[in-house]
């Protein structure tokens, strides 16, 4: 609101100008309440369920793994380690295992956030319209994470370190192809990585992109859960849907097609 640093309070956060934000229950705290906005197509509750499932299932283990080596060869050794748009904090609690550094989760959806702040011992949580500019201190974020996530290379670049790094996770042409043909879901957009790369050029440079390709073996209860997890959800009513997996094989092959991309401010 006002661009002050905020100190903590017994109940959450506060600035010097007199800005304060209680911390809930469970433990996150929502700046984007001071905006006066509700995130825009922000997860509810039931797609992040689905999410927090089929992450925990494994099914993405491929993709994890990925961005656990890209994050160790990429810290810098100092900075906090920050996930925008991270969804209940999957990704994020894998990187603080594998790092010593502190960790926080961005996210403007409310059920998210509730298992973001509790998704590991040195996680926080903040509630934030990712539209608008971080509620972060240029320079303070040595690793930042962007898995499947709205960009902001701008803000990006002001807040990580010169030593900083971006970790960048999209999907390929293939990923999740035999869904989308079969089930009429909304395929990977073929301008993505023009976009992508608009988004980031200016501020970052590509110093590496490994893509990964394999193979899951989904049931229906899956194949259900990963489209509950994603925009499908509202593209196909629900009996539609289940009218459309019945006829699948169960269990049906499907492609997991990811590009983990580590990107450096430019100088």
């Amino acid at each position: 609101m006002c661009r002050a640093e905020f100190a903590e309070s017994p109940a959450g956060l506060r600035c010097a100008a007199g800005h304060s934000f209680d911390r809930a229950r469970q433990g996150y705290v929502n700046l984007a309440a001071g905006l006066g906005r509700v995130g825009l197509g922000a997860d509810d509750a039931a797609a992040v369920d689905a999410r927090s499932t089929f992450l925990t299932a494994g099914h993405f283990a491929p993709v994890l793994d990925e961005v656990i080596a890209a994050a160790v060869q990429a810290w810098p050794h100092r900075g906090l380690v920050v996930d925008v748009g991270s969804g209940p904090g999957h990704y994020l609690a894998a990187v603080l295992d594998a790092v010593p550094a502190d960790g926080l989760a961005l996210d403007s959806s409310t059920p998210a956030l509730r298992r973001a702040a509790r998704c590991h011992p040195r996680a926080s949580a903040i509630g934030w319209d990712l539209r608008e500019p971080l509620p972060l201190v240029d320079g303070c974020v040595g690793l930042l994470l962007n898995v499947f996530a709205p960009r902001n290379g701008a803000e990006y670049a002001r807040v990580l370190g010169p030593a900083g790094a971006l970790l960048v996770v999209t999907p390929g042409p293939g990923h999740l192809g035999e869904l989308v043909s079969s089930l009429g879901l909304i395929s990977v957009d073929a301008d993505k990585p023009a976009r992508l790369a608009v988004a980031l050029d200016p501020w970052f440079t590509a110093v590496r992109v490994a893509r990964v390709n394999s193979r899951m073996s989904l049931s229906h209860v899956a194949v259900a859960t990963v489209v509950g997890m994603g925009p499908n959800a509202h593209h196909i009513g629900a009996g539609e849907l289940a009218d459309r997996i019945a006829v699948l094989p169960d269990p049906v092959a499907v492609t997991l097609e990811v590009n983990v991309g580590v990107y450096r401010p430019r100088v």
